[in-house]
């Protein structure tokens, strides 16, 4: 049994936009099902690290593995910076925040109903 062409067939790149949203049909830059998606899957454990690599020898206090949106994210990382009294960024879901503060991190997303965890050394 053969399938109507119009049935079968949905565009997933154009040369003017680049790769599109199966779900929407917009540009993937452009998508707004995606940003309001489900968070990623993990193992459910927050993790948080010290790292220096790569920073010109400044500490950096990394905590991933959050299981919430990116508007999410975001939200979480200032209030996590005010908590911390320094700054920080958000990069590709990963919270980054200047200086060494595991005890105090650790300690405020227990507090916030996170299963969270020291990783690293």
């Amino acid at each position: 049994m053969k399938v109507p062409a119009a049935a079968n067939s949905r565009l997933v790149y154009s040369s003017a936009e680049g790769r599109v949203c199966p779900d929407c049909g917009k540009a993937v830059a452009a998508c707004i099902c995606r940003k309001k998606s489900s968070p990623p899957a993990g193992d459910g454990v927050v993790r948080v690290r010290r790292e220096t690599k790569g920073r010109g020898g400044k500490t950096v206090t990394v905590i991933t593995g959050l299981p919430l949106t990116e508007d999410g994210v975001r939200a979480l990382a200032g209030e996590l910076k005010k908590r911390c009294g320094t700054g920080g960024t958000v990069k590709d879901g990963l919270v980054e925040i200047q200086g060494d503060h595991r005890e105090l991190l650790l300690a405020e997303l227990a507090a916030r109903g996170f299963k969270a965890k020291s990783a690293g050394g």
